[in-house]
């Protein structure tokens, strides 16, 4: 379906491909892999045609409908969600409009002598709306819109009022609605609550056309696609199979590339060793040249390209009390919405609770109420002794100055360490070299994620709590946050969508529900086995 043939493409002075070449077939679902500005949202500008490449072919095939979900959603405004998803759903959207425009016409006394023509045009149209199953457009707009976590206030309410977060699923939906011959989708799990992710994965998976997608959750990516493209120094490489086997097939490559490098490598010390020793001797000037010549045919084997991984450790943070945080008979509400009424709840040291609750059911307000940033309305919230709590919010990343350099905000948060401590520090957290002179303002929301840990995690607290750490993390930073969380050794409290975060460092589940706290001793792999769902409301 689609097809790029020997594409070449240059940003600036980056080379982002090189003559690189791979394809789209029917029915293929794809997980575009590779590092951060490896090109993955250049390619698909280039599929869509909004970018050419400088040279090679990108070839679509003549009829091919494609569907682009991207992180920039543009302006929405003055419509309901719901019209809003309707609009942008393809061909049918169109002949909806026309339907609308006939009706009007009908209903218009200056044009009673088109009458005839008017209403043979209508029953065409009306027809065509029909075969494509426009009067059920709706009824599966608002599904989408509910598989998304929204009410049916927000469906109906102005679209331009949503947050940046909510808009992007408005986006998504309008893809999901068109149900077009290719979906293109750049970071669909970004902003996604669990429930949402999952029912997202669902919808996937039966999803009959192809799709090509970037994610940077590796359990979501792993259950949907079936091959897997990366791209690499320019080049793309095809993998059959899930994001799993890509890994294995990706280091047993690596293994095998480096082992005939090696290999190589001693031959050709061997033969260089014989030259240099028998060169100046005239009775084997004739080996020597052979050997020479040898030499210049051989192709040479390039060492595997060693991907920059990066890794933190944590500093022992001081011992804290046992009882970490006391809740006890905390009410909170919002105007008429009640969130908690007697809850009482106890975190001890070296418990790592992973909290989990439908949207809406009060996750983030039991973070703010546990780090101090929102009061109860009543009951009481006391933390235990020596506690030294470190606090990751959603909104921590618009709290950092623009104007600040990377070295600058961190050097802020710790005017005490040393430039060299900091320095290590931000290359821990992939601010290498010069990259810690860019300017706050300019870094991606990854980048400004990164620093809002390094930040936090320099002077280690011995109690950490996190709302949605991993959003706008790639795959690598991820990793590497996952590893240091599993070594560390204070008490966590946590939100997160990423499956692999809350099975990887979970040892407790709180699940919030209309009842109160549902408690679960084990983590969230024990939580799923037990319950038989991967969040609230569910099933596996």
């Amino acid at each position: 379906m689609i097809r790029l043939d020997n594409i070449s493409k240059q940003n600036g002075q980056q080379l982002l491909f090189i003559e690189a070449s791979a394809a789209l077939q029917r029915g293929e679902k794809v997980g575009l892999v590779g590092p951060n500005g490896a090109g993955k949202s250049t390619l698909f500008r280039m599929i869509t045609g909004s970018e050419l490449p400088d040279e090679g072919q990108v070839m679509v095939d003549r009829g091919t409908a494609i569907g682009f979900f991207s992180q920039d959603v543009g302006e929405m405004s003055g419509r309901s969600a719901v019209a809003e998803v309707m609009e942008g759903a393809g061909a049918v959207s169109e002949v909806a409009a026309e339907l609308r425009e006939l009706e009007a016409a009908m209903a218009d006394p200056e044009r009673m002598d088109e009458m005839d023509s008017i209403i043979e045009r209508f029953g065409e149209v009306q027809g065509r709306f029909e075969e494509m199953g426009g009067y059920a457009l709706d009824s599966r707009a608002r599904e989408i819109l509910a598989g998304l976590s929204f009410s049916q206030e927000m469906m109906e309410g102005d679209v331009g009022q949503l947050s940046g977060g909510w808009k992007m699923r408005v986006a998504l939906a309008r893809i999901l609605l068109m149900r077009p011959d290719v979906m293109l989708l750049d970071e669909p799990s970004n902003h996604l609550d669990l429930e949402s992710l999952i029912w997202l994965e669902n919808f996937l998976q039966n999803y009959d056309g192809a799709l090509l997608m970037t994610s940077h959750d590796r359990e979501f990516m792993n259950r949907i696609i079936n091959k897997v493209v990366e791209i690499d120094g320019g080049s793309l490489t095809s993998y059959s199979g899930d994001y799993e086997f890509y890994e294995a097939q990706r280091a047993m490559n690596e293994r095998q590339q480096q082992a005939q490098f090696e290999r190589q490598q001693a031959m050709l010390a061997k033969e260089i060793k014989f030259i240099e020793r028998f060169k100046a001797r005239a009775s084997h000037a004739a080996q020597v040249q052979s050997r020479v010549k040898k030499l210049d045919k051989i192709e040479r084997v390039e060492p595997p390209k060693r991907r920059q991984s990066v890794s933190f450790d944590f500093p022992p943070a001081p011992r804290s009390g046992d009882d970490v945080v006391n809740l006890r008979g905390v009410a909170k509400r919002y105007g008429s919405r009640v969130i908690y009424d007697g809850l009482d709840l106890l975190v001890r040291r070296r418990e790592r609770c992973c909290v989990l609750g439908v949207n809406g059911a009060g996750k983030s307000t039991l973070l703010k109420l546990v780090t101090g940033s929102t009061a109860p309305d009543s009951g009481t919230v006391s933390m235990g002794g020596s506690v030294k709590m470190g606090y990751f919010a959603q909104h921590a990343m618009d709290l950092l100055d623009g104007e600040r350099t990377v070295f600058q905000a961190l050097e802020d948060e710790h005017p005490r360490a040393s430039q060299g401590s900091l320095r290590a520090l931000a290359g821990c957290f992939g601010f290498s070299g010069d990259e810690v002179e860019k300017r706050v303002r300019v870094l991606s929301g990854g980048e400004k994620a990164r620093l809002v840990m390094a930040r936090m995690l320099f002077d280690p607290p011995n109690f950490l709590v996190l709302d949605e750490p991993t959003n706008h993390l790639d795959v690598a930073t991820k990793e590497m946050l996952i590893a240091a969380l599993q070594d560390y050794e204070g008490t966590m409290l946590f939100v997160s969508h990423d499956r692999h975060f809350l099975a990887a460092l979970s040892n407790r589940v709180l699940e919030l529900t209309p009842e109160g706290i549902h408690q679960y001793d084990g983590g969230y792999t024990e939580y799923v086995a037990r319950t038989g769902q991967e969040a609230p409301g569910l099933h596996a």
